[in-house]
């Protein structure tokens, strides 16, 4: 069987991949492997575990919301639904509810047509690699259904967006009255509960891309569309702005002038917030490979540390969990704040970067200023063998040869891609030109060392 599981859940082409049946029976086997493992639920009265639902705005997931109660429940398992709620909402609800399993149904920044889904242990955490592998190998096996009183109930929580939003204001020290705020929704799942957290904490806030429809979720708005955020900022004449993605797990920014804050920046401006307070686990702060290399020379000035992960935010988290890290995430904006939250979470950012800005009385593009991010070119070479990358040594000496020339003023990374026959080469450099200069040479040298 093909491999269901991805970096964050199973995802796909709503109804082509990922089809209903397929979503039944992934809920039904999340249910029996959550029963044989005493470890991930806790006995409750009548046996049954308890399962939480939410989903981002996409129509697919009406169908798909239906497909994953019906499984849940014809597994015996009770199920609250939440309705249309940020992906760090229902991890949220999956804890204060004390769920024994959480179920999100979101393709986050991918296009309308995709959907996902992403299951939660208890806690609101990501399943173990290890059940997410036996819930794969276990779908399609024949079950005992439980019949009569042993099924699952169904009922809603219809307070579910107040009660994060809520939780949200809550993890805050210092209102935000005085300061305006542009925030794109990205027409997702933060249309009422991003709005609603910003406002209740004493902000003025310019919701845009806040009306949803089903169809158009991340069509030319949010954090992969920057420029409906930067002209609303101007017009508004806001302090700052914040683009969401459409499941709301992470966020960019743009300062009163209109420039981009990236999730390094971001990062930055939390990272010295955090330590400032006596907050900041380790002085440490988790990033990625990817973090630009002025971020990192920015963290050492000030004394904290910068601990690189592979890239994707499963990483970052694991990292943050295994040493006990407080603050980590990636350039794309995705935050981990570990004391209020087990996921990234845009809206909480947001929520943190403003109260920095009400707490010091500075602008966001001062705070931002610490990072002076280097130019930074990313070149992909496909139709090459990337399992050779590592191996070959003629490339690992014209790699060795750019970087004595760069020095501590820049870096390369080759990284073969995770679901192609490509490598990308990233360079970072002084200048664009030479950062371009030393990606050309080195993806020629990828292209004749590893051609197929």
């Amino acid at each position: 069987m093909q491999k269901l599981f991805g970096t964050d859940g199973v995802r796909g082409l709503a109804n082509g991949r990922l089809t209903a049946e397929l979503a039944l029976d992934l809920s039904v086997v999340a249910a029996r492997v959550l029963a044989d493992h005493d470890e991930l639920h806790v006995p409750r009265p009548g046996g049954r575990p308890l399962a939480v639902v939410g989903r981002d705005t996409r129509v697919s997931g009406q169908f798909l919301e239906a497909a994953v109660v019906a499984g849940l429940a014809s597994a015996g398992v009770d199920v609250v639904l939440l309705g249309v709620l940020p992906t760090p909402g229902v991890a949220h609800l999956t804890a204060a509810l004390d769920a024994d399993l959480g179920v999100v149904l979101s393709a986050s920044h991918n296009p309308m047509p995709d959907n996902g889904i992403k299951f939660l242990a208890r806690g609101g955490r990501k399943l173990d690699d290890r059940v997410e592998q036996e819930i794969e190998a276990r779908v399609g096996q024949s079950w005992e259904r439980p019949t009569g009183a042993a099924v699952g109930r169904v009922r809603t929580h219809p307070t579910a967006v107040e009660d994060y939003a809520r939780h949200l204001v809550e993890t805050l020290a210092q209102p935000l009255a005085g300061l305006t705020v542009v925030l794109d929704c990205a027409e997702g799942a933060a249309s009422e509960a991003g709005p609603r957290a910003l406002a209740a904490a004493g902000a003025e806030v310019v919701a845009i891309h806040a009306s949803p429809d089903g169809l158009n979720i991340n069509d030319g708005c949010g954090s992969t569309h920057l420029e409906p955020l930067r002209a609303a900022v101007l017009e508004h004449g806001a302090d700052a702005g914040f683009a969401l993605d459409g499941d709301a797990d992470r966020c960019l920014a743009v300062d009163h002038t209109g420039a981009v804050v990236d999730g390094d920046q971001i990062l930055a401006v939390l990272a010295l917030g955090l330590r400032e307070q006596g907050r900041l686990a380790r002085d440490t702060v988790v990033a990625t490979v990817m973090s630009n290399l002025g971020f990192v020379q920015a963290m050492r000035a000030a004394g904290v540390g910068v601990r690189q992960t592979k890239v994707g935010d499963r990483y970052v988290l694991e990292a943050m969990n295994v040493a006990g890290y407080s603050l980590g995430g990636e350039q794309s904006g995705h935050v981990i704040m570990s004391d209020f939250a087990t996921t990234g979470d845009g809206i909480l950012t947001a929520l943190h970067v403003l109260e920095r800005m009400a707490v010091t009385g500075r602008p966001l593009a001062e705070l931002a200023g610490v990072v002076t991010r280097l130019p930074q070119v990313l070149v992909n070479v496909p139709g090459v063998d990337k399992t050779r990358a590592d191996d070959d040594t003629i490339l690992a000496a014209a790699v060795a040869e750019e970087e004595a020339v760069l020095g501590d003023g820049g870096r390369v990374l080759l990284r073969p891609s995770g679901t192609e026959d490509l490598v990308r080469v990233m360079v970072e450099a002084g200048t664009a030109e030479e950062a371009s200069a030393v990606a050309e040479r080195l993806a020629t040298v990828v292209r004749d060392r590893l051609a197929l």
